[in-house]
């Protein structure tokens, strides 16, 4: 099947308006997090929104292959989009991600997957594959970063932990990371976090 005919073009468009817009929603998390004064939380959510930005781009050059000679004016698709997140709540926030990310992974890409493979297009199938693997890596980050800020547990730990500042580097041993850093002062959102999702 020439993939300019297909099906699975049309859900390659879905999938890079999706991943398009999640990098977007991602900047805005990261954007709430920085103005909160939680820069290492926001500079994990913005590796997630350039994960989310090379997905769009390998997505796009598999639909910029579909016609060498011409190019693709419009993809006319049906698909609807999350508009889930809230200004202002960084914390429902989160949790409306680890939803977003689920469904990606579980639903969403693996159906696009079995269409590829069934229209012939093999690769394309791998990458869908292969961004459920990353789908449920950040799901189960954005899991861990929901549950830790609604615990209160983002840096408070059961355990003595190495807790370090990413600003001057000081170190130090604890259960609680410090409101301030005893060496440069920068608050307790510039102390990189501890992620522990239970796999050994």
């Amino acid at each position: 099947m020439e993939l300019l005919k297909s099906e699975t073009l049309k859900n390659l468009a879905r999938a890079y308006v999706g991943e398009s817009c999640a990098r977007n929603r991602y900047d805005m998390m990261a954007f709430l997090a920085k103005k909160d004064e939680l820069t290492c939380l926001s500079k994990m959510i913005k590796e997630v929104a350039t994960n989310e930005f090379h997905h769009a781009r390998m997505l796009f050059s598999f639909i910029d292959s579909a016609d060498t000679k011409h190019t693709i004016d419009n993809i006319t698709v049906s698909a609807g989009y999350p508009f889930k997140q809230k200004i202002g709540t960084l914390e429902e926030n989160l949790r409306l991600a680890v939803e977003d990310e689920q469904n990606e992974a579980h639903k969403i890409y693996p159906e696009f997957a079995q269409v590829a493979k069934k229209e012939g297009f093999n690769d394309i199938a791998n990458l869908f594959l292969n961004l459920v693997q990353v789908e449920t890596c950040h799901s189960k980050l954005f899991q861990i970063l929901y549950d830790q800020m609604k615990n209160g547990t983002m840096y408070k730990l059961p355990n003595l932990v190495k807790w370090k500042c990413k600003d001057c580097g000081y170190e130090e041993t604890l259960k609680e990371a410090w409101q301030k850093c005893p060496i440069c002062m920068a608050p307790q959102g510039h102390v990189m976090l501890h992620i522990n999702d239970g796999a050994k």
